[in-house]
């Protein structure tokens, strides 16, 4: 286990971003005492796995390219978690939107970071496990009203795991590395929410399994 500054530096970077992500929420007018948690949740795994990603890239342009790209990511993150804070918000679709995208952005691009660096089966179990457990937590309580699915939660992320550590040794790029492990991840999410809200299940799974087909389909197609 390498245990350095940058390692350091990213766990910190996350305990920053949860702290002042509570600070700013608890400005808002319409913040209920104690409801601050769900709405950082988002924001500090997108720091963590931005710092993953960063230490993985060479000291270049690439560098910064990446940094910029992940700044303007956790901004939208952020400001995004900050309007679903109020239901009634002329903006709340969009911005559940934006969160339900950008969940699954994170997670493929912790993924795509660590089959780059060829990471350890001991380590990427647990980095796929919480970033996919976390994504698919955090889009259905967006999306049944503010409910705790943690068992949806957990047994979809122990598929993502499953599936990337039978992955693991093929020599896939880590691009399709990826999308692999995306394409269930997003469809039992959605598949997921389906059932909760009581739809037959021939009707919740045309969705899933479209979009399984698309993503695995994007997958064949990169090299």
């Amino acid at each position: 286990l390498s245990f350095n500054l940058n390692t350091v530096i990213i766990l910190l970077a996350g305990g920053v971003t949860a702290t002042g992500m509570d600070w700013l929420l608890r400005t808002h007018p319409s913040l209920k005492k104690g409801e601050t948690r769900e709405h950082w949740l988002l924001p500090t795994l997108t720091v963590l796995v931005i710092g993953i990603a960063l230490s993985t890239l060479p000291d270049s342009p690439i560098w910064w390219l990446g940094f910029g790209l992940g700044a303007a990511l956790f901004l939208v993150v952020a400001l995004a978690e900050f309007v679903v804070v109020d239901p009634t918000d002329t903006r709340y679709p969009l911005a559940t939107a934006i969160l339900t995208v950008l969940a699954f952005v994170i997670f493929l691009i912790l993924a795509v970071a660590l089959k780059a660096a060829n990471a350890r089966l001991v380590f990427l179990v647990p980095a796929l496990f919480l970033a996919g457990g976390l994504a698919t937590l955090r889009t259905l309580h967006l999306h049944l009203n503010e409910r705790w699915e943690l068992s949806w939660a957990m047994g979809i992320g122990l598929v993502a795991v499953q599936l990337g550590a039978a992955l693991h040794y093929l020599p896939l790029t880590p691009v399709r590395f990826g999308l692999v492990l995306l394409a269930p991840l997003y469809a039992l999410t959605v598949l997921a929410v389906s059932l909760v809200e009581g739809y037959p299940f021939r009707r919740a799974f045309f969705e899933p399994a479209v979009m399984l087909i698309l993503f695995w389909g994007l997958a064949i197609w990169f090299r």
